[in-house]
Formats: structure tokens, C-alpha cells, sequence
């Protein structure tokens, strides 16, 4: 139970380099998780983020098509479900913004420690594989952080002309302006195609991280 809770803890807990944060991470290695380990459930809150925002996307263009293919009914329902839809989008998309950037934080702490530490070391020879494991892992971080970035970046560009079609939609709710923004559905799609490409390439970087991390625990 009380691993439960720890995990829970490391997965919600905002990181920086203030000196809380400094004395939380202090606590958790006295109990037994080091930064590896923290960093770890932060790549797994952020792949989970982006996993949740993906399938909201999705679901909010399904909502889009079905109210730009409106062919009767309570249109004004649809509207508000599309909206509720993009709003569960935008939470989303904040979500992955700060795991991502949780990420980014608690990464730094390890990263500099591992580096400060290398030069405690008496033995050259361990010296020479600390400093090859921290390179190899650096790198393995800087791919996945990589593919984070660049699916996270591609969410705004397919938000932001939602966003102008629901803004519309709410002043001029007719037939008539459903059929001005036909011709965004395309574009859109296409944009939210390439999004969850870019997603499902984040998740899986997110994944052999993760892996390699917990190998290396072993």
C-alpha cells in the first residue's frame, strides 16, 4: 500500500529546483526511490497525458464531422457537445504541456548530479563507465523528449482552427454557416492525422525509456 501511495505521489507532485522540491526529493531517495526512479514515473505520467489527449482529439473531430455533416435535429445540441468536446482538448493539451515540462525538471536534477558526481570517483576506470552510462542515457532521454516536443507542438496549429469554427458556430448556428466550414473538415483531419502519428511516435520513445530505465533497475 505504501508503494501505492509513493507512486501515486512521485506521478502528481509538480518537480523544480526550489528547495521544497529539493527536500521532497531528498525524502523519496531516504525512502528507497531515486531520481532514476522519479524520472521514470514522470515519463509515464506524460506518456499517459498524451495518450488521454490523443483520444480526446479524436473525439472531438468525430463531434466536428457529425455537426458539419448535420442533416437535421437538435442542432444547437450538437453544438454544445462539440464544445464541451474542444474543452476537454484544451485541458489536455495543458495536461501534457506540464507533464512534459515535469519531465524536463526532474531530468535536469539527475542529469547534474550524475555529472557532479563523476568526479567523486577514485577510480578511472568506474569514472569511464559512469560517464558512458550517463551519454547513453542522455541520449535515450534527448530521443524521446524529442518526440514529446514535436507532438505536443502539432497540438495547438489543430486546436486553434477548432476553436475559430466553435467561436462561429455560437454566433451564427444555421444550415448556412455549417456549410462555410465544410471545407475545414479536410484540412483538419489531416492535421489531426499527422498529430496522432506524431503521438503514437512520442508514446512509443516514452515506452522504451521506460524500459531501459527499469532494465537498468534491475
Amino acid at each position: 500500500m505504501l508503494k501505492f501511495v509513493v507512486a501515486v505521489m512521485l506521478m502528481s507532485i509538480p518537480f523544480g529546483l526550489s528547495s521544497c522540491d529539493k527536500a521532497y526529493i531528498a525524502t523519496m531517495e531516504k525512502m528507497g526511490y531515486a531520481k532514476r526512479d522519479i524520472l521514470s514515473s514522470r515519463v509515464k505520467s506524460a506518456r499517459d497525458a498524451q495518450e488521454d489527449a490523443k483520444e480526446e482529439i479524436q473525439s472531438t473531430l468525430e463531434q466536428f464531422s457529425k455537426v458539419v455533416s448535420y442533416e437535421g435535429g437538435d442542432l444547437e445540441a450538437l453544438y454544445k457537445k462539440l464544445s464541451g468536446e474542444l474543452e476537454n482538448s484544451e485541458d489536455g493539451a495543458k495536461t501534457v504541456r506540464k507533464k512534459i515540462a515535469d519531465v524536463e525538471r526532474v531530468a535536469d536534477a539527475l542529469f547534474s548530479e550524475w555529472e557532479e558526481e563523476l568526479a567523486q570517483y577514485s577510480s578511472a576506470d568506474l569514472r569511464r563507465k559512469s560517464q558512458a552510462k550517463l551519454t547513453q542515457t542522455k541520449g535515450r532521454y534527448r530521443e524521446m523528449l524529442t518526440a514529446m516536443k514535436r507532438a505536443e507542438q502539432r497540438i495547438d496549429p489543430v486546436l486553434k482552427p477548432l476553436r475559430d469554427q466553435v467561436l462561429y458556430l455560437k454566433h451564427n448556428l444555421n444550415a448556412r454557416a455549417l456549410t462555410a466550414i465544410k471545407g475545414e473538415l479536410v484540412k483538419v483531419d489531416a492535421q489531426v492525422d499527422q498529430l496522432i502519428k506524431d503521438m503514437n511516435r512520442s508514446i512509443a520513445e516514452a515506452d522504451k525509456f521506460i524500459q531501459s530505465m527499469e532494465k537498468e533497475s534491475d
